[in-house]
């Protein structure tokens, strides 16, 4: 696999998504709380995550067990879907509460957890990362 416009585009938004994410969420914490910015980061990081999920459905891999080119990760896609729908859902019925808890899962399951999937060596940017930036694999 090569880098691709779309993967260029998926990887970029990924990341940015994943740096945005906590200045989102720590606009709300503690005594001085930053809704302006927590709103300007938390829109942000909504439509750098929609960029991800979206450009994820052109991406179609080879390696894993797949089905048509979409494998295991791709399950992600509807995920992230349904998991901002959801936290905008309990904005709009003012459970901010539940809006925080969507939030903060979708950022550690999204960003976190999928992103350190992958940084395994079978993958493309593990490749990249462990094998021609470090020279490890």
């Amino acid at each position: 696999m090569q880098l691709t416009p779309v993967i260029a585009i998926h990887l970029s938004a990924a990341l940015a998504a994943t740096i945005i994410g906590p200045f989102a969420l720590w606009a709300r914490r503690g005594r001085t709380q930053r809704p302006r910015l927590h709103r300007a980061f938390g829109y942000a990081w909504v439509t750098l995550m929609l960029a991800t999920a979206i450009s994820a459905l052109f991406i179609h891999g080879e390696q894993l067990p797949h089905l048509y080119g979409y494998g295991p990760i791709h399950l992600l896609i509807p995920v992230v879907f349904v998991a901002l729908f959801g936290a905008f859902w309990h904005l709009a019925h003012g459970n901010i509460a539940g809006h925080r808890r969507t939030m903060q899962i979708t950022y550690v399951a999204s960003c976190l957890v999928a992103g350190g999937f992958t940084l395994l060596p079978s993958r493309y940017l593990g490749q990249l990362l462990w094998g021609q930036w470090l020279g490890l694999v």
